[in-house]
């Protein structure tokens, strides 16, 4: 029980504005761990959608690397879709 002459100590969540300073004054790694941690709370992970993915990249990777697919620069697939949609 808290008497009259007794105080209470109130702390406020920092503002959105002073996290961000905070976080962008970190270290080049700890700021990665945070965009990471932040990102991943958006957007949890599904380990049976991340295994059905690793196998796409494993496949295309094989295609790459086995001539039955070229690659194409990105400068290229850049431009074909400027061109395509008009941006």
């Amino acid at each position: 029980m808290i008497g009259f002459n007794q105080s209470i100590e109130v702390t406020t969540m920092p503002s959105t504005a002073e996290i961000i300073h905070e976080a962008a004054s970190l270290p080049v790694e700890e700021r990665t761990f945070v965009v990471d941690s932040l990102l991943r709370s958006l957007n949890p992970t599904d380990s049976e959608h991340d295994q059905k993915w690793a196998a796409v990249a494993r496949r295309r990777l094989q295609e790459l690397r086995s001539g039955k697919v070229k690659p194409v620069p990105g400068e290229e697939v850049f431009a074909r879709i400027r061109q395509r949609f008009a941006v």
